[in-house]
C-alpha cells in the first residue's frame, strides 16, 4: 500500500482557479456577480392564539439598514447587507455569503392586526410580530332579510 501525501492549500485553490476560470460567466472569477448577488434570507412564520410572527435570519445586517412596511395586507421585509471592504493586498480564498438587497414580502391573514405591528431586531434575526384581532362579532352564519 503506497502512501500518498495530501495537496496543500495552495495546490487545491490552483486547482479551484483553474476549474472556474472555464466557467461562463457569471460563476468565473471575471465576475463579482455572485458575491453581489441579491438573496433572500430565511424565515420561520409562527401562528399562536394572539399572533403571527416572523422570524428571518439576518446575520450582518444592521439595523439601520433594514426596512419593514404594510401596504393593502402585504408585509414587506427589505434590507441590505454590506460586504465589508478588505485590504487590496489580502487574497479571497472563498466567497460563499451573499451580499447586497433583499426584499421578501408576506400577504397577511384577514384577522391580523396591522395596526399592532412590532419588528425588532437582536443576534441576527428580525422578529415581526402581527397581533391577531379578536374573534368576529358573530363567528355564526347568520340569514339576511330580504326586503
Amino acid at each position: 500500500m503506497a502512501i500518498i501525501p495530501s495537496e496543500t492549500l495552495k495546490d487545491v485553490e490552483e486547482l479551484f482557479d483553474r476549474y472556474t476560470r472555464t466557467l461562463p460567466w457569471p460563476l468565473g472569477r471575471s465576475s463579482t456577480a455572485v458575491t453581489m448577488a441579491d438573496w433572500n434570507p430565511r424565515v420561520d412564520i409562527v401562528e399562536t392564539d394572539g399572533a403571527y410572527e416572523i422570524q428571518a435570519d439576518i446575520p450582518g445586517v444592521r439595523k439601520e439598514d433594514l426596512k419593514v412596511t404594510i401596504d393593502h395586507g402585504v408585509l414587506t421585509v427589505q434590507g441590505e447587507r454590506q460586504q465589508e471592504k478588505k485590504e487590496d493586498s489580502s487574497r479571497m480564498h472563498r466567497v460563499e455569503r451573499f451580499y447586497g438587497q433583499f426584499s421578501r414580502s408576506f400577504t397577511l391573514p384577514e384577522d391580523a392586526d396591522t395596526a399592532g405591528l412590532k419588528a425588532t431586531a437582536k443576534e441576527g434575526q428580525l422578529t415581526v410580530t402581527v397581533p391577531r384581532k379578536g374573534p368576529a362579532p358573530s363567528a355564526e352564519p347568520t340569514q339576511v332579510p330580504i326586503q
